[in-house]
């Protein structure tokens, strides 16, 4: 599992006016929840790139007043216009308590869908889990090496010793969509079955009216 490291600094004051201080000269005010105390500190911006701009999942040792805490990141702020990172809240690791999360998703393998002009469609980026910390993976895996054409794999189907998913059971995590082509043909061919298939009906209905017709002029030479 891939961790990094973050040397904080307390923040002593966590009012309005010090949080938007901080931020102006480049830190970003975060918390530690899970423990013991809830502890507030801040690092400059760039001690948090790596662990926030990455599709890896990472832990994070965090420096604070000469005190360790192993933690994962459980909630971040950005502003809505600049992307700015406003806050980051941490969740403190303990050996014995499971903890909620979201962890990345990675797919594996081809998709036989797709040299049938399918396009692979992967509609979780991540998926929320419950687990112990000696049971955290950077990321999980989903093989798609056996989805045909309209298939998918779903949450119901994910397996991993030791993670409980916790999102719906139905939702699709990644499928390979019919292509429009193939629809269209499908579409064409049906309707052409059903254009040839008229005109006999037409004919076998038409044949009963020319019958009678016939009938009807031998009826009246007899009159």
């Amino acid at each position: 599992m891939k961790s990094i490291t973050i040397e904080g600094n307390v923040r002593s004051n966590v009012g309005k006016k010090e949080t938007n201080t901080l931020r102006k000269q480049g830190n970003v005010p975060c918390s530690i929840y899970g423990g013991k105390e809830n502890v507030n500190f801040y690092s400059a911006v760039n001690a948090f790139k790596e662990l926030v701009y990455t599709p890896e999942f990472y832990t994070a040792t965090i420096k604070v007043d000469g005190n360790d805490y192993n933690c994962v990141m459980q909630d971040i702020q950005f502003h809505p216009i600049s992307d700015e990172i406003l806050h980051i809240d941490f969740r403190e690791l303990h050996p014995d308590k499971k903890i909620i999360l979201e962890i990345p998703v990675s797919l594996e393998g081809v998709a036989p869908g797709t040299k049938e002009g399918g396009r692979v469609n992967q509609r979780m980026k991540k998926v929320k889990v419950r687990l112990l910390p000696k049971d955290l993976v950077e990321h999980i895996t989903v093989n798609i090496g056996h989805l045909t054409l309209g298939k998918a794999v779903r949450i119901s189907e994910m397996k991993v010793d030791g993670i409980e998913f916790l999102n719906a059971p139905h939702i699709p995590i990644v499928n390979v969509m019919v292509p429009r082509v193939v629809k269209e043909e499908t579409s064409v061919a049906a309707a052409a079955t059903t254009e040839t298939a008229a005109p006999v009906e037409g004919a076998a209905s038409g044949a009963a009216p020319a019958a009678e017709k016939g009938a009807e002029k031998k009826d009246e030479k007899k009159k």
